[in-house]
């Protein structure tokens, strides 16, 4: 398994990591037994990084993640979230201190760990101040139950706030074929601040398997089964949405040839793409069994030549496949 920097942390993390947002029920039911064995799987086979958070099914994920990894704690680094989710908050988001102190001890409650390697902010919380939340985060790396910190989905003049504050250590984003707004201004700043780099939606939340069509119809516990009434979530309309949804099946139907080409499948492809920039640390996949582990390890190991780097763009333009979704992570 190949191994990359985390920034300026000192760790090393598997070019593919394990993200736990599925066995939270956003994408409907997960067999457990399923998934515990895809995450012994996924530990043989050299994979060291395991995303969850607290708002994936509201500490279901932890739990369950708690229960694959059994006592095998200390061969991963563990990473979990907080500060989204809560009914009773604007937007859900709540990142006062008060909510850090108590989000921490719950969090490592259902790990069943002392520690977490990296504990991020989920989203940005407009109503409270850096400094707060960011002071909290300090005194929980000082109380060593986080090793790290990090954020998800700041904006960047919110990185650089931040920044001037205390170190952020580590920052998480999609990245995929089907959105590379992060190209423009948060990887250059992660590059030149050293700062690790977790992607997440690598496979565009299932667009790039290769295995959806125009029938295809999602469990109605699925949030993708709205993706006629997304709202403003430009991303997920732009995927999922029924003025987009025909052109992209095309543009994922236009690379299959690509990646046979290296006698690849789909999802291999698309996962090498992803982490073929060199400011990713770790590409997380939802893994639901064992056979997705061994498959998308396959996109590990080899290198998607320049011309044909420049074949995927040319596929998406030819289709009117969206790369660059207007606005933010979310319009807001």
């Amino acid at each position: 398994m190949e191994q990359r920097p985390f920034g300026q942390t000192g760790l090393s993390v598997s070019a593919i990591g394990f993200g736990c947002w599925e066995i939270g029920g956003t994408y409907g039911a997960v067999d457990e037994t399923r998934f515990q064995n895809a995450v012994r799987q996924a530990m043989d086979h050299g994979i060291t990084c395991f995303d969850t958070a607290e708002a994936y099914g509201m500490g279901v994920s932890e739990e369950a993640l708690s229960r694959a990894l059994g006592g095998r704690r200390s061969e991963v680094t563990l990473v979990t979230k907080f500060g989204v989710g809560y009914a009773d908050k604007p937007k859900g988001r709540d990142s006062t201190r008060g909510r850090v102190m108590a989000s921490i001890e719950a969090s490592l409650r259902r790990l069943r760990t002392d520690y977490v390697d990296v504990y991020m902010i989920h989203w940005p919380d407009p109503n409270t101040p850096f400094e707060e939340t960011f002071a909290a985060l300090d005194e929980v790396v000082r109380q060593g139950k986080a090793r790290f910190i990090g954020v998800s989905n700041f904006q960047l003049p919110q990185i650089e706030a931040c920044m001037a504050l205390r170190r952020i250590d580590v920052v998480q984003y999609a990245w995929n074929m089907f959105d590379r707004r992060m190209r423009t201004e948060i990887f250059p700043y992660c590059a030149a601040n050293d700062i690790g780099v977790m992607a997440y939606g690598s496979l565009a939340y299932g667009m790039l398997t290769g295995t959806f069509n125009a029938d295809t119809a999602f469990d109605e516990n699925d949030w993708r089964s709205r993706r006629g009434t997304l709202g403003t979530l430009n991303l997920f309309r732009t995927l999922f949405g029924p003025d987009y949804f025909g052109r992209n099946l095309a543009a994922v139907e236009a690379l299959k040839p690509l990646a046979a080409k290296y006698g690849k499948t789909l999802p291999q492809f698309a996962l090498r793409w992803t982490t073929a920039n060199p400011v990713i640390s770790t590409a997380l996949v939802g893994f639901r069994d064992p056979a997705e582990v061994t498959e998308n390890l396959g996109a590990l190991g080899w290198t998607i030549s320049d011309a044909d780097m420049a074949a995927v763009d040319a596929i998406f333009q030819t289709h009117g496949a969206t790369t660059m979704p207007a606005g933010w992570l979310e319009d807001a």
